[in-house]
Protein backbone atom coordinates (compact mmCIF):
# COMPACT_ATOMS: atom_id res chain seq x y z
CA UNK A 1 0.00 0.00 0.00
CA UNK A 2 1.01 3.60 -0.58
CA UNK A 3 2.21 5.40 2.53
CA UNK A 4 0.60 8.75 3.39
CA UNK A 5 3.91 10.60 3.68
CA UNK A 6 3.47 13.55 1.29
CA UNK A 7 7.20 14.25 1.05
CA UNK A 8 8.08 11.03 -0.76
CA UNK A 9 6.50 8.29 -2.85
CA UNK A 10 6.69 5.28 -0.55
CA UNK A 11 5.02 1.88 -0.78
CA UNK A 12 5.04 -0.63 2.09
CA UNK A 13 4.67 -4.39 1.73
CA UNK A 14 3.88 -6.95 4.45
CA UNK A 15 4.54 -9.95 2.22
CA UNK A 16 7.43 -11.23 4.37
CA UNK A 17 5.32 -11.00 7.52
CA UNK A 18 2.55 -12.96 5.83
CA UNK A 19 4.73 -15.67 4.29
CA UNK A 20 7.46 -16.29 6.85
CA UNK A 21 5.63 -19.04 8.75
CA UNK A 22 4.46 -20.97 5.69
CA UNK A 23 7.94 -20.70 4.15
CA UNK A 24 9.65 -21.65 7.43
CA UNK A 25 11.89 -18.57 7.31
CA UNK A 26 12.66 -15.94 9.87
CA UNK A 27 10.72 -12.83 8.87
CA UNK A 28 13.69 -10.48 8.56
CA UNK A 29 15.70 -13.05 6.60
CA UNK A 30 12.82 -13.58 4.18
CA UNK A 31 12.33 -9.83 3.79
CA UNK A 32 16.02 -9.37 3.00
CA UNK A 33 15.94 -12.24 0.50
CA UNK A 34 12.94 -10.73 -1.27
CA UNK A 35 14.56 -7.30 -1.29
CA UNK A 36 17.82 -8.70 -2.66
CA UNK A 37 15.98 -10.39 -5.52
CA UNK A 38 13.95 -7.27 -6.32
CA UNK A 39 17.04 -5.07 -6.37
CA UNK A 40 18.42 -7.18 -9.23
CA UNK A 41 15.47 -6.31 -11.46
CA UNK A 42 14.23 -2.91 -10.27
CA UNK A 43 17.05 -1.35 -8.30
CA UNK A 44 16.94 1.68 -10.57
CA UNK A 45 13.22 2.14 -9.95
CA UNK A 46 13.00 1.90 -6.16
CA UNK A 47 15.26 2.23 -3.17
CA UNK A 48 14.39 -0.63 -0.83
CA UNK A 49 14.65 -0.69 2.94
CA UNK A 50 13.78 -3.44 5.41
CA UNK A 51 12.09 -2.21 8.58
CA UNK A 52 11.59 -4.51 11.63
CA UNK A 53 9.79 -6.76 12.16
CA UNK A 54 9.81 -7.38 8.39
CA UNK A 55 8.17 -4.55 6.46
CA UNK A 56 9.60 -3.88 3.01
CA UNK A 57 9.68 -0.18 2.07
CA UNK A 58 9.86 0.78 -1.61
CA UNK A 59 10.62 4.44 -2.30
CA UNK A 60 10.38 5.64 -5.88
CA UNK A 61 13.63 7.24 -7.09
CA UNK A 62 13.55 10.76 -8.49
CA UNK A 63 14.76 9.73 -12.01
CA UNK A 64 11.99 7.12 -12.19
CA UNK A 65 9.43 9.61 -10.95
CA UNK A 66 10.61 12.06 -13.63
CA UNK A 67 10.27 9.35 -16.30
CA UNK A 68 6.75 8.54 -15.12
CA UNK A 69 5.69 12.20 -15.05
CA UNK A 70 7.06 12.67 -18.56
CA UNK A 71 5.04 9.71 -19.83
CA UNK A 72 1.90 11.26 -18.35
CA UNK A 73 2.69 14.73 -19.71
CA UNK A 74 3.17 13.60 -23.32
CA UNK A 75 1.04 10.46 -23.13
CA UNK A 76 -2.45 9.54 -22.09
CA UNK A 77 -4.37 7.04 -20.02
CA UNK A 78 -6.00 4.60 -22.42
CA UNK A 79 -9.55 3.34 -22.72
CA UNK A 80 -8.96 0.48 -20.29
CA UNK A 81 -6.95 2.48 -17.79
CA UNK A 82 -3.66 1.77 -19.53
CA UNK A 83 -1.11 4.48 -19.90
CA UNK A 84 0.00 5.55 -23.35
CA UNK A 85 2.87 7.74 -24.53
CA UNK A 86 4.26 9.37 -27.62
CA UNK A 87 7.32 8.00 -29.40
CA UNK A 88 9.56 10.13 -27.20
CA UNK A 89 7.88 9.08 -23.97
CA UNK A 90 10.15 7.12 -21.67
CA UNK A 91 9.03 3.91 -20.02
CA UNK A 92 6.54 4.34 -17.20
CA UNK A 93 6.97 3.44 -13.56
CA UNK A 94 4.91 0.31 -14.24
CA UNK A 95 6.22 -2.03 -16.92
CA UNK A 96 2.75 -3.37 -17.74
CA UNK A 97 1.46 0.01 -18.93
CA UNK A 98 0.32 -0.06 -22.54
CA UNK A 99 1.92 2.41 -24.95
CA UNK A 100 -1.22 2.96 -27.03
CA UNK A 101 -2.77 6.44 -26.71
CA UNK A 102 -6.53 6.65 -26.46
CA UNK A 103 -8.63 8.57 -28.97
CA UNK A 104 -10.05 11.90 -27.78
CA UNK A 105 -13.81 12.15 -27.42
CA UNK A 106 -16.24 14.88 -28.37
CA UNK A 107 -18.98 16.30 -26.21
CA UNK A 108 -21.57 14.31 -28.19
CA UNK A 109 -20.19 11.11 -26.62
CA UNK A 110 -21.51 12.04 -23.18
CA UNK A 111 -25.17 11.90 -22.27
CA UNK A 112 -25.07 11.77 -18.46
CA UNK A 113 -26.18 14.89 -16.54
CA UNK A 114 -23.24 16.69 -14.98
CA UNK A 115 -23.33 16.91 -11.17
CA UNK A 116 -22.64 20.46 -9.93
CA UNK A 117 -19.76 19.15 -7.82
CA UNK A 118 -17.90 18.06 -10.95
CA UNK A 119 -17.80 21.56 -12.40
CA UNK A 120 -14.70 22.19 -10.26
CA UNK A 121 -13.02 19.20 -11.90
CA UNK A 122 -13.99 20.35 -15.39
CA UNK A 123 -12.75 23.84 -14.52
CA UNK A 124 -9.40 22.42 -13.38
CA UNK A 125 -9.08 20.47 -16.64
CA UNK A 126 -9.91 23.52 -18.77
CA UNK A 127 -7.51 25.63 -16.70
CA UNK A 128 -4.68 23.16 -17.32
CA UNK A 129 -5.36 23.31 -21.07
CA UNK A 130 -5.48 27.11 -21.21
CA UNK A 131 -2.26 27.46 -19.23
CA UNK A 132 -0.39 25.01 -21.47
CA UNK A 133 -1.60 26.88 -24.56
CA UNK A 134 -0.56 30.20 -22.98
CA UNK A 135 2.90 28.80 -22.34
CA UNK A 136 3.12 27.81 -26.02
CA UNK A 137 2.14 31.31 -27.14
CA UNK A 138 4.72 32.87 -24.81
CA UNK A 139 7.51 30.54 -25.93
CA UNK A 140 8.05 28.62 -22.69
CA UNK A 141 7.25 25.42 -24.55
CA UNK A 142 6.66 24.58 -28.21
CA UNK A 143 3.75 22.37 -29.29
CA UNK A 144 3.37 20.80 -32.73
CA UNK A 145 -0.44 21.21 -32.79
CA UNK A 146 -1.26 23.82 -30.14
CA UNK A 147 -5.03 24.07 -30.71
CA UNK A 148 -6.69 20.65 -31.04
CA UNK A 149 -10.39 20.50 -31.97
CA UNK A 150 -11.25 18.41 -28.93
CA UNK A 151 -9.82 17.84 -25.49
CA UNK A 152 -6.32 16.52 -26.24
CA UNK A 153 -5.51 12.90 -25.48
CA UNK A 154 -1.91 14.03 -25.16
CA UNK A 155 0.28 17.05 -25.85
CA UNK A 156 2.63 16.82 -28.82
CA UNK A 157 5.57 18.69 -27.33
CA UNK A 158 8.48 19.65 -29.58
CA UNK A 159 10.55 21.37 -26.89
CA UNK A 160 11.64 20.94 -24.24
CA UNK A 161 11.41 17.20 -24.64
CA UNK A 162 11.69 15.79 -22.07
CA UNK A 163 10.69 18.46 -19.59
CA UNK A 164 13.56 19.46 -17.25
CA UNK A 165 12.22 17.51 -14.28
CA UNK A 166 15.61 16.91 -12.67
CA UNK A 167 18.34 19.17 -11.32
CA UNK A 168 21.96 18.59 -12.27
CA UNK A 169 22.31 16.30 -9.25
CA UNK A 170 19.45 14.09 -10.57
CA UNK A 171 16.97 15.20 -7.91
CA UNK A 172 13.47 16.36 -8.75
CA UNK A 173 13.03 20.12 -9.18
CA UNK A 174 9.47 19.95 -7.86
CA UNK A 175 9.91 20.10 -4.09
CA UNK A 176 7.29 22.60 -2.96
CA UNK A 177 4.74 20.91 -0.63
CA UNK A 178 1.90 21.62 -3.08
CA UNK A 179 3.93 20.21 -5.97
CA UNK A 180 4.55 17.05 -3.98
CA UNK A 181 0.91 16.81 -2.95
CA UNK A 182 -0.23 17.07 -6.56
CA UNK A 183 2.26 14.41 -7.66
CA UNK A 184 1.05 12.17 -4.84
CA UNK A 185 -2.57 12.62 -5.93
CA UNK A 186 -1.65 11.80 -9.54
CA UNK A 187 0.02 8.60 -8.44
CA UNK A 188 -2.92 7.66 -6.24
CA UNK A 189 -5.40 8.14 -9.10
CA UNK A 190 -3.30 6.13 -11.57
CA UNK A 191 -2.80 3.37 -8.98
CA UNK A 192 -6.59 3.24 -8.56
CA UNK A 193 -6.99 2.96 -12.33
CA UNK A 194 -4.31 0.30 -12.69
CA UNK A 195 -5.34 -1.99 -9.82
CA UNK A 196 -8.51 -3.92 -10.77
CA UNK A 197 -8.82 -5.43 -7.30
CA UNK A 198 -9.62 -2.05 -5.78
CA UNK A 199 -10.95 0.01 -8.70
CA UNK A 200 -14.48 -1.34 -8.24
CA UNK A 201 -14.71 0.28 -4.82
CA UNK A 202 -13.15 3.61 -5.76
CA UNK A 203 -15.39 6.66 -5.33
CA UNK A 204 -14.36 8.39 -8.52
CA UNK A 205 -16.16 11.66 -7.88
CA UNK A 206 -14.26 12.08 -4.63
CA UNK A 207 -11.00 11.06 -6.33
CA UNK A 208 -11.56 13.65 -9.07
CA UNK A 209 -12.38 16.39 -6.57
CA UNK A 210 -9.27 15.60 -4.50
CA UNK A 211 -7.12 15.84 -7.62
CA UNK A 212 -8.71 19.11 -8.75
CA UNK A 213 -8.23 20.60 -5.28
CA UNK A 214 -4.56 19.55 -5.28
CA UNK A 215 -4.21 21.27 -8.65
CA UNK A 216 -5.83 24.46 -7.33
CA UNK A 217 -3.44 24.55 -4.37
CA UNK A 218 -0.50 23.98 -6.71
CA UNK A 219 -1.63 26.76 -9.05
CA UNK A 220 -2.15 29.23 -6.18
CA UNK A 221 1.25 28.64 -4.59
CA UNK A 222 3.63 27.53 -7.37
CA UNK A 223 4.13 30.27 -9.93
CA UNK A 224 5.13 29.70 -13.55
CA UNK A 225 5.18 33.21 -14.99
CA UNK A 226 6.72 36.44 -13.75
CA UNK A 227 9.97 36.13 -11.82
CA UNK A 228 9.99 32.32 -12.01
CA UNK A 229 9.85 32.38 -15.83
CA UNK A 230 12.71 34.91 -15.95
CA UNK A 231 15.05 33.57 -13.27
CA UNK A 232 14.19 29.84 -13.27
CA UNK A 233 12.85 28.90 -16.72
CA UNK A 234 13.59 25.21 -16.18
CA UNK A 235 11.49 25.19 -13.01
CA UNK A 236 8.69 26.92 -14.94
CA UNK A 237 8.91 24.24 -17.64
CA UNK A 238 8.88 21.43 -15.08
CA UNK A 239 5.75 22.94 -13.53
CA UNK A 240 4.19 23.11 -16.99
CA UNK A 241 4.98 19.43 -17.38
CA UNK A 242 3.14 18.79 -14.13
CA UNK A 243 0.17 20.74 -15.57
CA UNK A 244 0.18 18.52 -18.66
CA UNK A 245 0.36 15.37 -16.54
CA UNK A 246 -2.54 16.62 -14.42
CA UNK A 247 -4.62 17.37 -17.52
CA UNK A 248 -4.05 13.85 -18.81
CA UNK A 249 -5.25 12.23 -15.58
CA UNK A 250 -8.18 14.64 -15.17
CA UNK A 251 -9.30 13.94 -18.73
CA UNK A 252 -9.28 10.19 -18.21
CA UNK A 253 -11.06 10.42 -14.87
CA UNK A 254 -13.79 12.69 -16.24
CA UNK A 255 -14.37 10.86 -19.50
CA UNK A 256 -13.70 7.23 -18.65
CA UNK A 257 -14.70 7.00 -15.00
CA UNK A 258 -17.41 9.65 -14.67
CA UNK A 259 -18.75 9.80 -18.29
CA UNK A 260 -18.46 13.59 -18.23
CA UNK A 261 -17.00 15.77 -20.98
CA UNK A 262 -13.52 17.18 -20.28
CA UNK A 263 -13.66 20.69 -21.82
CA UNK A 264 -10.71 22.36 -23.44
CA UNK A 265 -12.05 25.71 -22.31
CA UNK A 266 -14.95 27.15 -20.31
Amino acid sequence: YKDRDKNKILYISSVALRLSKSQNWKTMELANAIASDLLKTCGDVFTIQIVPPGWIHFELTDPTLATWLQSLAVGSLGEDGEQGSSEQGARSKKEEFSLLPSAPRTSASFQSPIPNSLFAVQHAHARCCSLVLLAHREGLIKLREPVPNTSPAFWDVISPNPQPWLNCDRTLRLNHPDERRLIGELIQVVDNIECPDISGSVKWEKVALNLSQAFENFWCNCRIWGEVKITSPELAQARLGLLMATQSVLRHTLEEKLSVFAPLEL
